[in-house]
């Protein structure tokens, strides 16, 4: 029985020790068929007999994508350092950059040992290996950069190619908050034939883009960059033959922000110094000053500024900027204190003869615009009491007074009838006098009023102009406030 116990666990023992050779012998085997099917044997470690390896397994196959099964897509990793902004033209809705792009791959199948080849990564033509066909959508213009010839194979299989970008590429710039404005332009990369059967992008973290960039950043012009931003798009697709499509893209948000001092000194400053000079000008009394003439010139001087700084302001047909309405309010301005002023003189020299100020114009004018002015203007007590008088005088004729005089001297010698009728001739003219003084008087009333009327018009366009002058500076300290706050945000 002992005999059988102990043959039994003999040959237990060497059935384990058979299923265990087995299972070292199956994972050699597998190990082998895994093996990829192009790993290059390299005869000695040189770059020639790695170049002869490579001439025999994957140079001049150009014409499909690198992989085993054709169903299986390709995965393209990019990146780009942006390392200038050279110019935005904001009329042809352009944005013109440099930037160096970079794309790697992997060719299936593809491995060498480094220490049986001498390298672990090898540089090589272009035209030797396929190549993604990748582009940017916005691009506008020819790619004018130096020619580049080579691209970089590791030994893992993996192929990285680098080149640099001169992008012309179209973006809808908001030129509304000149020169406070912040642009988003954006760079599309996809494929131009090959769909998401065929290839899938992925990038690297858009932090290592905006840090690289600003690392790498060579202008310090009108423009900084401000952020990077990236999206996927999921409206890509088109129409093929089997049927709807659609492309894989990265698209990454060039966020830009113009530097304004220029533009506040050249444009802004010089504006609000003019502006206010015809502020001021309202305190000359326009009855011995020539305050018309001094506008004119304030206005002439304006537009000759506006001509000469006409090519820094941005001319667009779908948005008018904010600094440009600014600068047609001013110009508004100044005109209407012209004609106001123009107004008040005439009404200084020519209002004895116009007819009685309207009672509509008295209402709107000189009662409610006067009370929001500050200048309501009461009757005068004396006028009424010198109306009174010369009514009363006016009231009693010349045949009268002589009647009254000739009963009460019936007793007075002859002789006192020539003092008498001179005494009648000298008192017909005094009436004569007085009747045109009560006419003097009463047309220097309508000529108060109309002249009443040019104060208050003047009043007026002087709190338009501060108020104008309060609002549009509050508004440019708005705009120059959010600019600042957006980029320390971002940063």
């Amino acid at each position: 029985m002992d005999i059988q116990l102990m043959s039994a666990f003999k040959v237990s023992q060497w059935a384990a020790k058979l299923l265990q050779h087995s299972i070292y012998i199956y994972i050699i085997i597998q190990t082998f068929l895994m093996r990829p099917s192009d790993t290059l044997n390299c005869t000695q470690p040189t770059a020639d007999s790695l170049l002869n390896a490579l001439r025999a397994s994957v140079f001049n196959q150009t014409d499909a994508r690198p992989v085993i099964d054709p169903k299986t897509p390709t995965t393209i990793n990019l990146g780009f350092t942006l390392y200038a902004i050279l110019d935005v033209d904001e009329k042809a809705q352009i944005l013109d950059t440099y930037l160096w792009l970079w794309f790697g791959w992997q060719i299936e199948g593809l491995s060498w040992d480094p220490v049986e080849c001498g390298t672990e990564r090898i540089t090589l033509p272009r035209k030797k290996l396929w190549r993604p066909d990748l582009i940017i959508n916005e691009f506008m213009d020819e790619n004018r950069v130096p020619d580049t010839y080579y691209l970089t194979l590791f030994n893992t299989g993996t192929a990285v190619d680098g080149l640099p970008y001169h992008v012309i590429s179209a973006c809808n710039l908001d030129i509304y908050n000149f020169p406070f404005d912040v642009q988003n332009c954006t760079y599309t990369f996809s494929s131009y034939k090959l769909t998401r059967r065929d290839i899938l992008l992925t990038s690297d973290p858009v932090e290592d883009t905006l840090a690289s960039s600003f690392r790498n950043m060579e202008t310090k012009g009108e423009w900084e960059l401000i952020d990077i931003l990236s999206s996927r798009p999921k409206n890509a697709t088109y129409f093929n033959l089997d049927g709807l499509d659609s492309w894989d893209e990265i698209a990454y948000h060039i966020v830009l922000r113009r530097r304004p001092t220029q533009y506040v000194v050249n444009l802004l400053i010089p504006s609000y110094c003019l502006i206010t000079v015809d502020v001021f000008s309202f305190l000359l009394p326009p009855q011995h000053v020539d305050r018309s003439a001094f506008k004119m010139t304030l206005i002439l001087g304006y537009t000759v500024f506006l001509l000469l700084m006409n090519n820094l302001l941005p001319v667009t047909g779908n948005t008018i900027p904010i600094i440009n309405v600014f600068f047609s309010l001013c110009l508004t301005l100044m005109v209407a204190s012209l004609l106001e002023s123009i107004l008040i003189t005439n009404l200084l020299c020519g209002s004895a003869n116009y007819p009685p100020v309207p009672n509509w114009v008295k209402v709107i004018f000189l009662h409610y615009l006067a009370r929001f002015v500050g200048l309501s203007k009461k009757s005068s007590d004396q006028n009424y009491v010198t109306q009174i008088k010369t009514t009363d005088i006016t009231s009693s004729s010349p045949e009268k007074e002589m009647n009254k005089i000739r009963l009460q001297d019936q007793k007075l010698p002859i002789n006192m009838e020539e003092e008498l009728t001179e005494l009648s001739v000298i008192h017909e003219n005094v009436l004569t006098i007085r009747q045109h003084v009560d006419k003097h008087l009463s047309s220097d009333q309508k000529s108060n009023e109309w002249i009443h009327l040019g104060e208050v018009i003047d009043r007026f366009i002087f709190i338009l102009y501060v108020i104008f002058l309060s609002v549009s500076f509050g508004t440019i300290l708005f705009f120059w406030f959010y600019w600042y706050s957006f980029g320390k945000k971002t940063k």
